[in-house]
């Protein structure tokens, strides 16, 4: 605590081997930030600038691949001045923000993944109508909806949090995500019945919506002709591999990060650092691989570099 500034200060205890390897995490983490910045905001960039792309489905995308950055900016520079400190420490006012901010946008990923579903659902099943239903108006509506909700659902967490008594000040992790709560005396039933509560609305039914409509899908796919099987296979899977990997790292904070492991503190850093980096890392080289439109321009976008 700090009397003059009446400040509280958290340690972070989930480094391991800092101080001989600061360097090395250091330009691996940096190295990696920038790729993620790199990649997602050349996809939103060609999005942006191509007429073509101005789809529903490439908008959701665009704001799919913002909210990487979102995330990956919430955790990475705090990471990077933390391996060059002497005292890996984050203020409590701080911790909580960054709290806010890693479940913001993982709630709004599983939204925008539902409201992608959902367009894709109506594309291949119910193509004539599809012009009518997915209009501009609705779109931008599903992204109003999934930032606001967001945004709200995890301001009560948030709030809670702020309000909370600590008793403790070290926090067994590089990031302030559920293991925030270790540091509370007393953890409010409410507070656990509403995380319960968001679990359910905002993790498992927007799983069960996008099972759902990829069932039906495939089922349409399998019973139509070649091309549309073909079309199916070209938007709907990289959809499933960004909706599985996304899913394997939220399993992994809600499992893990949130009680006590007995897991080593090496094992926790390894996999604390592959959950804030593959969904980022990964969710542009999926898109730009497998999106023909989108790696059409982006190649084009690649030959024209190398010509200059």
């Amino acid at each position: 605590m700090d009397d003059e500034l009446n400040v509280t200060y958290i340690s972070l205890n989930g480094y391991v081997e800092v101080n001989n390897y600061r360097y090395v995490y250091f330009l691996i983490i940096f190295t990696v930030y920038i790729l993620i910045i790199c990649s997602n905001c050349t996809i939103i960039f060609l999005i942006v600038i191509h007429r073509n792309l101005h789809e529903p489905m490439y908008i959701f995308i665009a704001a799919l691949l913002l909210n990487c950055v979102l995330y990956s900016t919430n955790i990475y520079p705090k990471l990077l001045t933390d391996f060059l400190s002497e005292k890996q420490i984050i203020s409590y006012s701080a911790c909580v923000f960054q709290f806010f901010l890693f479940y913001y946008s993982g709630t709004l990923e599983f939204l925008l993944l539902s409201a992608m579903a959902y367009d894709r659902y109506v594309s291949i099943c119910k193509p004539l109508q599809y012009p009518t239903i997915m209009r501009k108006t609705t779109v931008s509506i599903l992204l109003l909806l999934a930032w606001i909700v967001s945004a709200l659902h995890i301001s009560v967490a948030a709030i809670a949090s702020a309000e909370a008594k600590l008793c403790n000040f070290t926090l067994n992790g590089i990031v302030c995500n559920n293991s925030i709560y270790q540091l509370q005396c007393v953890r409010s039933r409410l507070i656990t019945i509403y995380g319960v509560f968001g679990l359910l609305v905002f993790a498992i039914l927007p799983m069960l919506f996008i099972i759902f409509t990829y069932t039906k899908i495939f089922i349409i796919s399998y019973r139509s002709c070649r091309e549309v099987r073909k079309k199916a296979a070209e938007t709907c899977l990289p959809h499933l591999l960004v909706l599985i990997t996304f899913s394997f790292f939220s399993v992994y904070d809600i499992s893990i990060a949130r009680v006590e492991s007995n897991f080593s503190k090496t094992a926790s850093l390894i996999m604390t650092l592959q959950s804030i980096a593959y969904p980022s890392l990964f969710n542009p080289l999926i898109y730009g691989l497998k999106m023909r439109e989108i790696s059409k321009h982006l190649r084009r976008l690649l030959c024209s570099a190398k010509l200059i």
